[in-house]
């Protein structure tokens, strides 16, 4: 089907076409406003409009560009427009004649220049500020569907232009707009198709669905979110907190034991107030354990994020109260935590994997028989000589989580490394070559050899600009008494003071997968 320009003004008008409030906002330039215009004026195809009609109206919505929404009239069914917002502010804003913006910004002052030849690529539509319309030559293109401002515009210019201006006019108002409606009460079905027809533009923002959904109703989905980041942040966990898509996903968990987009948009406003505290002790629960356990002080240390949505299940519990788990409970949680990070469990069928985590999470709090750590993990060699230090990949983030659990120490002065400070700025400086890199390279040594994980261990920039680009057996006099303890904590040895790095590298990698062996099994 196809709507006139005419139409869609009309539509805009009574309310009938509204903005939800999952899309993002007006964001186009003046000039693609006027381009839009061209293409209409020459029948150039710009696209199909997608709208979603339903008979209920969302509890929040956003105004058409620069305009304040319109009250819809009664009994009118409501498209909200899933595809094509831009296209259709656009049409709105440069043809109404009864609103003014409610922002000091309007881009939609397109004129036609009808002193300019036809040409099927220059276009003849500008943006145009008042101070740069000439009325010789710009004619609005506001007043084409209002009948009295048009005779006055015509008035004013050549008589023998206004069939130019005629046709123009014309060719506006027999213009057809290609329209699609997905008419469905299913929520469900409404953020797939979002979803996909925005997968190559503005992606699905689960928070702003949820909060235009009718949670708003009887949950305010804001306040939810702004009290469990007041509540992580004394665990140092407020980036957690801050991360809306893995809240609301630990919260779909904990609830549903699935962690998808269509239980996300499944869930009752009324349940997750009601078990507001239960999610509360799941994601608090997690976090101290993570902290605890495994020396974890924020969100990006850990080489998944989503790892915490089958914790906050394991530790969701009702009332306020922590839940006291056993030995036993807390082997398998870090067996499980480990073999997910070597095995990189959720780089690939991550939902799958999650939904299959939480329902054996919730047997292992029950104390019932459970598969959690159960899938196959295998460390070899390859994992620390064939990966780069890359700060942000996951087994760059694994191997420092490895190195955290043995409380390295400054190579300089052998006292151990402040952990929660370097791990809560978690850059590249705290990280150095063991073999330095200028003395590697001297010998030629490959760039994609000097900068393997084994190679790498904690290190401040202070530490490493006083050891100098040297060979280690050169450093050595800069080191502390306490050598051998420092190596130790590094899961390395004297070996280094050889200068042979393949010896060195050999020796480290059989040190790290023997560590990595015992936290797997």
């Amino acid at each position: 089907m196809d709507y006139t320009v005419r139409q869609i003004i009309e539509k805009v008008s009574n309310g009938q076409v509204r903005i939800p409030t999952f899309q993002r906002g007006f964001v186009w330039e003046p000039e693609m406003v006027a381009y839009l215009m061209d293409s209409i004026y020459k029948e150039y195809p710009f696209g199909t409009l997608l709208f979603w009609r339903t008979k209920v109206q969302l509890v929040t919505e956003k105004q058409i560009g620069p305009f304040a929404l319109i009250t819809a009239e009664p009994g009118l069914p409501l498209d909200y427009v899933l595809d094509g917002q831009q296209r259709i502010t656009s049409i709105f804003g440069v043809f109404q004649t009864e609103l003014n913006p409610i922002t000091d910004e309007n881009p939609f002052n397109i004129y036609f220049d009808y002193t300019l030849s036809p040409d099927a690529q220059e276009t003849q539509f500008f943006s145009l500020l008042d101070s740069e319309v000439d009325l010789s030559k710009h004619f609005p293109l506001k007043c084409l569907f209002d009948s009295v401002r048009y005779r006055d515009a015509t008035s004013k210019i050549d008589p023998k232009l206004v069939p130019l201006i005629d046709e123009l006019q014309t060719k506006f108002k027999e213009a057809r707009i290609p329209i699609q409606i997905l008419e469905t009460e299913d929520r469900a079905k409404v953020a797939i198709v979002f979803e996909r027809i925005n997968r190559k533009g503005v992606e699905l923002d689960t928070f702003q669905l949820l909060n235009a959904w009718t949670w708003s109703d009887d949950f305010e989905l804001q306040k939810f979110f702004e009290d469990l980041q007041d509540e992580l942040e004394p665990f140092g966990f407020r980036d957690a907190g801050e991360d809306v898509d893995l809240i609301l996903r630990c919260t779909a968990g904990i609830i549903s034991g699935n962690a998808s987009a269509k239980s996300l948009i499944d869930l009752n406003g009324n349940e997750v107030r009601n078990r507001f505290q239960e999610i509360i002790n799941g994601l608090k629960g997690a976090v101290d354990f993570l902290h605890s356990n495994l020396h974890i002080v924020k969100l990006s240390n850990l080489p998944y994020n989503v790892l915490l949505i089958p914790l906050a299940k394991f530790f969701a519990i009702e009332g306020n109260r922590q839940f006291v788990y056993s030995n036993e409970q807390r082997e398998v949680l870090l067996k499980w935590v480990w073999r997910s990070c070597f095995s990189k469990r959720f780089s690939a069928g991550v939902l799958r994997n999650l939904n299959r985590d939480l329902a054996e999470a919730e047997k292992l709090r029950l104390n019932l028989p459970n598969e959690l750590a159960d899938f196959k993990t295998e460390v070899s060699s390859s994992f620390y000589m064939d990966n780069q230090f890359k700060v942000s990949s996951v087994n760059t983030k694994t191997f420092i989580l490895q190195l955290i659990q043995h409380n390295p120490r400054s190579f300089i002065s052998g006292s151990p490394v402040a952990l929660r400070d370097v791990l809560q700025e978690y850059n590249r400086n705290e990280f150095h070559h063991i073999f330095p890199k200028s003395y590697l390279k001297s010998l030629g040594v490959r760039d994609a050899e000097i900068s393997i994980l084994a190679n790498f261990t904690f290190m401040s920039k202070a530490d490493n600009n006083r050891l100098g680009g040297v060979s280690p057996n050169t450093y050595r006099a800069k080191m502390g008494a306490n050598t051998l303890e420092i190596l130790e904590s590094t899961l390395s040895s004297d070996i280094i003071f050889n200068d042979h790095f393949n010896k060195f590298t050999h020796e480290r990698v059989q040190k790290l997968l023997l560590d990595a062996n015992l936290l797997i099994t």
